[in-house]
């Protein structure tokens, strides 16, 4: 019997992080595997063109009649990684509210956001000596249920004007912190300077 894509997931994952030089990045390919081995019909890009909140290190996408949709983004750090400390940073405070179906993860751990409120939590395993995982009780199928159904969601319908509201406050919000933050930020000019 074949093996679970989440199971191949973790071995990966181990294998690499036994090697004893990974980094956030090396874990990256074996992610993406994962997310279009639970749902074949999407595409996971990793390091997708930089949008208005900035690039999340994923986007994942559905083929539809009309052109590709974005179903969610997700947001990779090294393995171990604080993912507390993550959620007070400055890329998450732009990215909570401008995307609506969001993932942070340290690659063991995944937090899943929808509308910028936490959703749920699963962790697959921790990490042992000379980088042996340690799987958590039940945390293969926590895992998988989270990411299936953080895949299954689908993209807001914009037919209801209260929804279109809601999604331009939002935004609208979003981009009036980036302007404050960039009026405040040092001044970097070398005008009048000779």
């Amino acid at each position: 019997m074949a093996a679970s894509p989440i199971d191949v997931y973790r071995r990966q994952i181990e294998k690499e992080l036994q090697a004893g030089n990974a980094t956030e990045h090396t874990h990256r390919p074996v992610l993406k595997t994962l997310l279009q081995a639970l749902a074949p019909k999407v595409t996971a890009t990793n390091e997708p063109k930089r949008g208005e909140c900035g690039a999340p290190d994923f986007a994942v996408t559905e083929k539809r009649a009309h052109g590709p949709v974005t179903i969610g983004h997700l947001e990779a750090k090294d393995v171990g990684k604080d993912l507390d400390e993550v959620e007070k940073s400055e890329q998450m405070k732009r990215y909570l509210p401008a995307l609506p179906n969001l993932i942070l993860t340290d690659y063991l751990e995944f937090r899943w956001y929808v509308d910028g409120e936490h959703r749920q939590t699963a962790r697959l395993a921790r990490v042992g000596k000379g980088g042996r995982l340690a799987p958590e009780k039940n945390g293969a199928e926590a895992v998988t249920d989270l990411l299936t159904t953080f895949l299954a969601r689908e993209a807001e319908p914009m037919n209801d004007p209260k929804a279109l509201a809601l999604r331009m406050a939002r935004l609208t919000h979003f981009i009036r912190d980036m302007i404050v933050t960039a009026f405040q930020a040092p001044a970097t000019s070398s005008w009048g300077s000779n």
